[in-house]
């Protein structure tokens, strides 16, 4: 592993401060505008009928996309990286999730409903939700093609097609050593009142970034994110009952233990 250090910034008066300030913040408030634009964009594009019936189990028995929205008009879908034959969600799926109950009764109150689907059958879902003290509703699309039909789920017989892609670009007929078959991203779909069902937007690696709260506390502090001598952007986080006192990550110590074969997101 290569560290990489830079130097601290210097030690300036508050006047000087405050120039300084002043100067960072009209970048900022041009990001926060570009931001506005693209989401207006994100808002205008087409919307692609869903015509396939998917069927997901479901603490409540077998239920269809449209039953997940609960009476909302929006549904927001976490795709969550839990293969069938992992015994554990992904860390790096796991350290979004630790975002998602807080913002459940603010959603709800904006007509729109949340979701994480993974491709492990229910009875592991429950049981790693119940570890991690999650409360977000939870289905299983192991006997359904909706993992595979919005880019998250992969096979080696479906790589060698050369037809599957993610994050809107062609994967390699054959997966590279420690590419997992399984990938995470989120989507997002509208119901009108007679119960059709439209999907309006996907995104993936990166595209997640925005939806990291801790993250992006993190961009506020002095060290950032702190990631650049890691081997793996998210190679620190772990399962949130796996962290003692003592684990300290940063790009001067290190990291302490490689990145596991289905981590994401870099």
């Amino acid at each position: 592993m290569t560290t990489i250090q830079s130097e601290a910034p210097r030690v300036a008066s508050r006047a000087e401060w405050l120039t300084a300030r002043k100067a960072l913040l009209r970048q900022e408030k041009e990001l926060t505008h570009r931001r506005e634009e693209v989401a207006r964009a994100r808002r205008a594009l087409p919307r692609v009928r869903v015509e396939k019936d998917y069927t997901f189990d479901s603490t409540e028995g077998p239920v269809c996309l449209a039953d997940l929205f609960q009476g909302r008009s929006q549904l927001l879908v976490y795709h969550f990286m839990f293969h069938p034959d992992w015994v554990e969600g992904c860390r790096s799926c796991s350290y979004l999730a630790d975002h998602f109950d807080g913002m459940l009764p603010h959603l709800a109150a904006r007509d729109t409903g949340f979701v994480a689907i993974s491709r492990a059958r229910l009875e592991h879902l429950r049981a790693f939700q119940r570890r991690m003290g999650w409360e977000f509703d939870w289905v299983s699309s192991f006997a359904s093609d909706f993992n595979f039909d919005y880019g998250v789920s992969f096979t080696p017989e479906l790589l060698a097609t050369g037809e599957a892609s993610y994050n809107f670009e062609p994967l390699p007929r054959e997966a590279p050593p420690g590419m997992p078959l399984e990938l995470p991203g989120a989507s997002v779909f509208y119901k009108e009142a007679d119960g059709t069902v439209y999907h309006t937007y996907s995104t993936y690696a990166r595209g997640l970034d925005p939806v990291i709260g801790t993250y992006q506390w993190l961009d506020l502090a002095p060290k950032g994110r702190d990631e650049d001598g890691l081997t793996h952007s998210m190679a620190w986080v772990r399962h949130h009952d796996r962290y003692d006192h003592d684990y300290r990550v940063d790009a001067v110590s290190g990291y302490v233990e490689p990145a596991s074969r289905h981590e994401c997101c870099k």
